[in-house]
């Protein structure tokens, strides 16, 4: 039993099941340790989740922080409001995104004519205070009380006309007075040429700086019958030959001198008709001319000798048309409103539509800059392009050229010499933006128009400020100026480039609202302002894509391109009634589709480096969207408006043909296969 006894509790501490009275007095403790390691686990699965909620929060806060966010400002407020009003959400944009961005267009006018419209309104802004002294076209008055003075004998500066016409990328044109043995309105329409004529080859550079006068056929004005085939109006005008002619015949211009001319177009008197149109500018015999067309001035000066006793009256009638036509702004309203009827007959007649009335304060407004564009030029940019609006432009600008250099890399027809040249090129290019730097002060701006004398008639003062700004224009083409000479006014919405100068020029009337500011989403600035600049980078390469524009780059692969691009556009239908020669348009063309590629690849590299993105409220747009939109708005444009001269292509054709070649737009847009704006195949060129 004592062994038994002696073993009893070791088999009990052995077998802990069996408890002892102090292990059942234990157990409560042992309870309340379970107990709290439970409230630990909840803790702890509570503090997790907490910690994931938390975290999720963080992140959908960071993710808002870093995608777009609505823009609230003033300026985004007014463009969001214009977006609005053109636009048709109704319509798919895969199908129709001219429609869906311009609505049905009718009674549009062109985004740049409305921005051309705004900024006169800015200067009449300027000018208010003063408008009663420098233009008697009070905008209080309701009708001009100038009316027409004793003029005396006719002048003999009346006797003939010899009007000026400029290109696009020349110096503002204007209207010049001289003798001649007859009305030169019926001769050749002549220009000055500071600069590369137009149509040289890039690899003829003895022409790029020559001075000389170019003579180009006149634009006739008055519709032709078959009746009238017999006059001499309308036998001139069947010597006339479109450019596209000339080109094919490779007879684009001709260099003679005067002496030349004379002996080749007798009826003109071309020394003294010229000298009196450049005057201060001193001609001589041996002055070398630039004729665009000289077979046509020997048709022109062999028909007016045989003609000219017979229609005589006729050719003095049109000289006078001319004179008057010219002087009517300084004359009694009853010209003005004369000229206005004349202008909307001739429309009429040749079907045009009617060309719309603008308000009196708006005349004034351009008379006034015309004359006076340097003072208003100092004072537009004051008010309208401020350093923060100039840094931000020249930052897009930046950005757009680093992309243009990057895929020049990659164009598929480029030979490497051509590669390398083509980069060198937009290296070295200047870009000026805003206005000219001297036209900032004002003692060199009041010196171009110093010989202006005013009053004491309107007429006066009118004469005076005419040959002011034609003295200005002659003088401005025989000296030398170490900086680049602006060719478009401060105001302006006209980009251009200068190939004699290799400068870019941006005035400020172009970088203003709806294409540019500083305080606009990315997208807007790129899409709209970006596409403008990258087109006119472009246009350093225009030549190259000619006929033998490029003879070491791969003419097939650059052939196949254009002849794809030709191909592409014509698959693109128009409204009824509506065609376009694709042939014409084809450079345009080109440089729309590569404009557009070049700001969008530019986009999509600033949004990789910059966060904070913004977009327009209540439009529904990504930001990639609002880019395209932003484009097709540059573009919109009433159809009916665009005439079959025009080198670009109709406006639903300039917002259909870039955004269907480009994948990405199908892409951003959801687009199906086969969709208008998402087309089987497309184009590369660039």
């Amino acid at each position: 039993m004592s062994r038994a006894w002696g073993r009893g509790p070791f088999l009990r501490q052995e077998f802990p099941a069996q408890r002892s009275p102090v292990s059942q007095v234990e157990w409560p403790q042992e309870r309340h340790i379970t107990a709290g390691f439970m409230v630990r686990r909840v803790l702890a699965a509570g503090l997790l989740f907490s910690l994931l909620l938390g975290s999720s929060v963080l992140l959908v806060y960071i993710f808002r922080s870093c995608g777009p966010r609505p823009c609230r400002t003033p300026e985004c407020h007014d463009l969001q409001a214009r977006y609005l009003a053109s636009g048709n959400t109704s319509v798919a944009p895969c199908t129709d995104f001219f429609s869906f961005a311009c609505g049905d267009a009718q009674g549009t006018k062109s985004s740049f004519q409305a921005l051309a419209e705004e900024n006169k309104r800015r200067l009449r802004k300027i000018l208010a205070p003063h408008i009663s002294q420098i233009c008697p076209f009070s905008v209080a008055a309701p009708k001009s009380s100038i009316s027409l003075p004793r003029l005396g004998p006719p002048m003999p500066m009346a006797l003939s006309t010899c009007r000026t016409k400029v290109q696009k990328s020349q110096v503002p044109g204007t209207w010049a007075l001289g003798r001649t043995k007859l009305s030169s309105s019926t001769a050749p329409v002549w220009t000055q040429v500071p600069s590369k004529p137009k149509g040289l080859p890039p690899s003829d550079k003895s022409l790029r700086s020559i001075s000389c006068v170019q003579i180009d056929q006149p634009e006739f004005d008055l519709p032709l019958k078959q009746e009238q085939e017999q006059k001499i109006y309308a036998q001139l005008f069947q010597f006339l030959r479109p450019l596209e002619q000339q080109q094919a015949q490779k007879k684009l211009f001709q260099l003679v001198t005067i002496d030349q001319l004379q002996e080749m177009a007798p009826a003109i008197d071309w020394l003294s008709c010229l000298q009196a149109t450049f005057t201060p500018m001193s001609l001589r015999p041996s002055q070398l001319l630039l004729v665009h067309d000289l077979e046509y001035l020997k048709n022109m000066s062999q028909l007016v000798e045989e003609q000219l006793l017979k229609y005589r009256d006729f050719l003095q009638s049109h000289m006078i048309l001319g004179l008057v036509g010219t002087l009517s702004p300084a004359l009694d309203s009853k010209f003005q409103e004369a000229r206005r009827s004349l202008i909307q007959k001739l429309r009429e007649l040749t079907q045009r539509p009617p060309m719309p009335t603008s308000p009196r304060w708006m005349k004034c407004v351009e008379e006034t800059g015309a004359f006076f564009e340097p003072t208003l030029a100092a004072l537009f940019i004051h008010e309208a392009f401020s350093p923060k609006t100039q840094s931000a432009a020249m930052e897009l600008f930046t950005a757009i050229k680093d992309t243009l250099i990057a895929r020049l890399r990659r164009v598929p027809w480029m030979d490497e010499k051509t590669r390398k040249e083509a980069q060198d090129r937009v290296t070295q290019l200047q870009v000026k933006m805003g206005g000219p730097e001297w036209a900032l002060k004002p003692s060199l701006a009041r010196e171009e128009y110093n010989d202006i004398q005013l009053g004491p008639s309107y007429l006066q003062s009118f004469l005076s400020c005419v040959r002011s700004l034609r003295a200005r224009i002659v003088q401005n083409f025989l000296q030398s100026f170490p900086q680049h000479r602006w060719q478009v006014s401060t105001w302006g919405v006209s980009a251009y480039y200068s190939i004699s100068d290799h400068v870019v020029v941006f005035p400020a009337g172009l970088l203003q609202p709806p294409f540019f500011h500083p305080g606009y989403p990315r997208a807007v600035n790129f899409g709209a302002a970006g596409s403008i600049m990258a087109r006119e980078l472009l246009r350093i390469f225009s030549q190259l894509l000619l006929p033998e524009g490029c003879p070491a780059c791969d003419t097939h692969a650059l052939q196949g391109a254009l002849l794809c691009l030709k191909r592409h556009y014509q698959s693109i239908p128009l409204p009824s009634g509506l065609s376009f020669n694709g042939s014409w348009t084809l450079l345009e063309n080109a440089a729309d589709i590569r404009g557009l590629a070049i700001a969008l690849q530019a986009y999509s590299r600033r949004l990789l480096g910059y966060y904070g993105e913004t977009i327009l409220p209540n439009l529904d747009l990504s930001p990639l969207q609002l880019f395209f939109r932003s484009y097709a708005q540059v573009m919109c444009r009433e159809p009916s408006t665009w005439e079959p001269q025009d080198p670009h292509s109709p406006p639903m054709l300039r917002v259909h043909g870039p955004l269907s070649n480009t994948q990405a737009f199908a892409r951003h847009f959801h687009c199906p296969r086969g969709a208008l704006m998402n087309p089987s195949k497309r184009c590369q060129l660039w």
